[in-house]
């Protein structure tokens, strides 16, 4: 009798066990991130959101550059990640015009990518991390400088005398740099012009290396080293809203996703993403550890 008992114990824990590995399966998501500290904290709000309300199993794909985050989306190496609008429009969509307005950008994306690529955008995030070009505020104030089209006009007027630090990526994209300059009609030689990995630039302006360097609008590194981002005044650059991107089949199967992220879009502005990244950038924090405690803050997660 015992045997028996023990016997049927047994079975039972197989069975159970076997269904608990296939619903923690089913419920399995690969979340993305590019290689930059705002992309961290987006991955791991996502990554709490999921897992402490939705009961995922998450695992994290970290650290890619834009291009190869995309194409892991669209192959299906991972499930869901915050991208950028503006990013979305000119890169992967590849359009060359230009459209200011946020709201009429986020729609257009959102309707493309779902009939191309069966991508969603979920709620847009009231936070536009455009790129952008700084100075020192002092530098600014010397110069009189407020926006591109004055830099552009201190740059022709003293050729070959202002240097320039620019991340690898953006000297490379259809909407960066040279594309920017061409705009403007900026005339800054090659030789003036420093390509370095991400965030590094922020170090260089304040080395004084360089005079002027590329910089994300939400980075907390801004009030860090006291930069002065130079306003757009051609609207050159397209707004880079942020939103969760997910493959179709994946929300399909998970339609809580929406629902579970849904906060994002409420409690994110770009002042308080600059304050998160400046705690990671600044204040030397872990973005688990940020994101983990805004979440708690706003009581999104015990």
């Amino acid at each position: 009798m015992c045997k028996r008992i023990l016997l049927v114990a047994v079975i039972l824990m197989l069975f159970t066990g076997t269904l608990f590995a296939k619903g923690e399966a089913e419920n399995s998501v690969s979340v993305g991130a590019k290689n930059f500290t705002e992309q961290y904290i987006m991955g791991n709000l996502i990554d709490l959101l999921l897992v402490q309300n939705g009961n995922f199993a998450v695992k994290q794909n970290f650290g890619l550059s834009s291009n190869a985050v995309r194409k892991a989306l669209e192959t299906g190496q991972i499930d869901l990640y915050a991208d950028y609008t503006g990013t979305a429009w000119t890169v992967y969509l590849n359009h060359d015009d230009i459209i200011s307005d946020p709201q009429k950008l986020y729609e257009a994306v959102k309707q493309e990518d779902a009939e191309k690529n069966s991508i969603i955008w979920l709620d847009m995030i009231p936070v536009n991390n455009t790129y952008a070009l700084a100075v020192k505020e002092s530098f600014a104030q010397e110069h009189g400088l407020k926006t591109l089209s004055d830099l552009t006009t201190l740059v022709n007027n003293n050729p070959n005398q202002f240097r320039f630090a620019i991340d690898f990526e953006f000297f490379q994209r259809p909407d960066g740099f040279p594309a920017m300059t061409r705009a403007y009609g900026m005339n800054v030689p090659k030789s003036n012009v420093k390509t370095m990995e991400i965030g590094l630039t922020y170090e260089a302006i304040d080395r004084g290396d360089v005079d002027v360097a590329m910089v994300f609008a939400t980075d907390g590194r801004l009030k860090r080293f006291n930069l002065m981002v130079l306003k757009d005044d051609k609207n050159f650059f397209p707004p880079y809203n942020l939103a969760v991107t997910v493959r179709k089949e994946v929300l399909d199967a998970f339609p809580d996703i929406r629902t579970l992220l849904s906060p994002l879009s409420q409690v994110l502005n770009a002042q308080v993403m600059q304050e998160l990244n400046y705690q990671v950038d600044a204040q030397k924090k872990e973005p688990a550890e940020v994101a983990e405690a805004f979440l708690k803050e706003k009581g999104l997660i015990q």
